[in-house]
């Protein structure tokens, strides 16, 4: 962070190249906000006093509270940045990571796998990998997560002093302590009941704020069909405004992608292994009221995903279309250029006034703080019933795991804040982010199914399927960093680029996980089956289900995302 002072009073606009400057309505907006989820986090603290409401919200949540939280989780810097600036580089195509990341995997989750998490009444994926595999593939699976954790919540951190210094001019330090000690308060005195709450607040703030950009650029830009000309205008091509016609080839679409890295790679293991089994978003299910609320919760919010592209793509497309210069990649930048990074506050520059600004700008660190809130309670819950209590002190009252978790809160910001400043040694936020998932999601989701699915999986074939999954996926990555040109044998193709990269690794990993195993569960002993009700498929007897309307169910609204998503898939094909 070389070239910024410690923050202090007189430093918050030390900047003079910041983009825009706050009315005094606009301060009072973002204040407001402030005061009102530290207000949410004192108020909802009477109702954390044990365990089961600090770690799991008390399970009474009902299915739109849950899936608001369960998608809010999500909004974090990656959501709104990140994809942001994708969407510059490489047009609609970004979308796939909304569409076809999203649909098939929430679903999938609600219908086939939340059952599993539901009625085991486990209070983490790790936990449930103890009950199917042991205590091994739990301890990995815990520490690889909370350590994924930490690391993603640096992201949303940086990003939002990265917002605060483009578009304001703020001391980047400032920016990261103010909302990381404010997540620390909330979180620390409400648990995951705060968190929730505020993540649906979080969730409206958003759309509240962000809808500015779409709404005034399409209005600029004479709708889609204006938009399009524009673009194919100023980039002398097509291929940034279609879905699936230009996936024939790696080099035929800006991704350097080819539709075998969307379909598997993308819509398969990463998204899978996201969806199914990151804590992060998972923890907002199982907080639901009972199991048809908890199966809800993902298809709820997967309507809600399918239409977030308006608010971040759209804007990284317009983008393309109505700024007078054109950004550049973090390792071209120089003084006097803009960065894909920074092409959500840029836009928001662009068209917010007096306290439409104060909206926008609330919006972005309401984003920020709920993907950093949603880490947080993850990684408290996790540390605290998967590595604190089974290895460092197994007979504690409950009132003091509930201690233990409010103080591992404050650690855990503190070692957020740290990883945040770790971020800035990568060369994108998408760069950083795509490595962990590879690394911890990907073979995670294969460790989980295989148990799920197949009974005569192993606790050593789980344990060492996991360990050899995640060890291929860190190997591959130091071997492109190594050696950029080995690019072309993980992507199966001299043309790929950075993201197939990605996509193919996740992939590799994944298949790496599986085959391994397959492997050492044959050689090895199987648990009775008697001893796998209500972690295997097969083996498990659900209860009976109440009797409700058919509009009421989980499967008419799992078909009606299907058919929402085919459509978006033909109008941008």
């Amino acid at each position: 962070m070389a070239g910024f002072l410690p923050a202090a009073p007189g430093l918050l606009w030390l900047n003079a190249a910041r983009l825009i400057s706050l009315a005094p309505s606009d301060v009072i907006i973002i204040l407001l906000y402030f005061l009102t989820v530290l207000g949410i986090g004192i108020y909802l603290r009477r109702y954390a006093s044990t365990s089961n409401d600090f770690f799991m919200a008390g399970r009474e949540m009902s299915a739109w509270v849950a899936g608001l939280s369960f998608l809010s989780a999500n909004l974090g810097a990656l959501e709104l940045m990140g994809w942001a600036a994708s969407a510059y580089q490489y047009g609609i195509l970004a979308a796939h990571f909304y569409w076809i990341a999203a649909f098939p995997s929430m679903v999938f989750l609600g219908l086939i796998m939340m059952p599993f998490y539901y009625i085991s009444k486990t209070h983490s994926v790790p936990g449930y990998l103890r009950l199917r595999y042991g205590e091994a593939t739990r301890a990995l699976s815990g520490i690889s997560f909370a350590v994924m954790t930490l690391l993603m919540s640096g992201i949303n951190m940086y990003a939002m002093a990265l917002v605060m210094k483009v578009v304001l001019g703020w001391n980047i330090h400032f920016s990261i302590w103010v909302s990381s000690l404010t997540v620390a308060v909330y979180v620390a005195l409400g648990g995951l009941y705060s968190a929730i709450f505020n993540e649906v607040l979080q969730f409206f703030l958003i759309w509240l704020g962000a809808l500015v950009i779409p709404i005034l650029g399409l209005i600029e830009v004479g709708g889609w069909s204006g938009l399009t000309v524009r673009i194919q205008e100023r980039m002398h091509s097509s291929d940034y405004v279609h879905l699936w016609s230009t996936l024939g080839t790696f080099s035929g679409n800006p991704m350097g992608v080819h539709w075998t890295g969307i379909v598997f790679g993308l819509g398969g293991a990463i998204a899978f292994g996201y969806w199914t089994t990151d804590f992060l978003v998972v923890q907002r299910a199982m907080a639901a009221k009972d199991l048809r609320a908890a199966q809800m919760a993902p298809i709820i919010a997967s309507y809600f995903k399918m239409i977030v592209p308006l608010i971040v793509i759209l804007p990284g497309l317009l983008a393309l279309g109505v700024l007078p210069y054109r950004l550049v990649p973090e390792t071209s930048m120089r003084p006097g250029l803009h960065s894909y990074n920074e092409v959500l506050p840029l836009m928001l520059a662009h068209y917010a006034g007096p306290g439409l600004l104060g909206l926008g700008i609330t919006a972005l660190i309401a984003g920020f703080m709920s993907g950093m809130a949603g880490n947080v309670s993850a990684f408290v819950t996790v540390w605290t019933y998967d590595i604190y209590q089974p290895y460092i002190k197994k007979d504690g009252t409950d009132a003091h795991y509930v201690r233990i978790g409010r103080w591992c809160t404050i650690l855990g910001v503190f070692l957020s804040i740290a990883t945040a400043y770790f971020v800035t040694q990568f060369k994108s936020i998408m760069d950083y982010m795509q490595a962990l998932v590879s690394f911890f999601i990907a073979p995670l989701f294969g460790t989980v199914i295989m148990g799920m699915v197949w009974k005569r999986t192993t606790a050593k074939g789980g344990f060492w399927g996991l360990l050899a999954g995640t060890g291929s996926s860190v190997a591959m990555y130091a071997a492109v960093k190594a050696h950029p040109a080995y690019l072309r044998y993980i992507a199966l193709s001299p043309d790929a680029k950075d993201m197939a990269e990605n996509l193919y690794r996740a992939l590799w990993s994944w298949m790496i996980c599986m085959l391994v195993t397959i492997v050492v569960s044959l050689f090895t002993t199987a648990r009775p089956e008697n001893e796998l009700a209500g972690v295997v498929w097969g083996c498990t007897e659900f209860p009976a289900a109440e009797p409700v309307a058919l509009w009421k169910r989980p499967i008419f609204w799992a078909a009606g995302v299907a058919v929402f998503f085919a459509v978006l898939q033909w109008m941008f094909w």
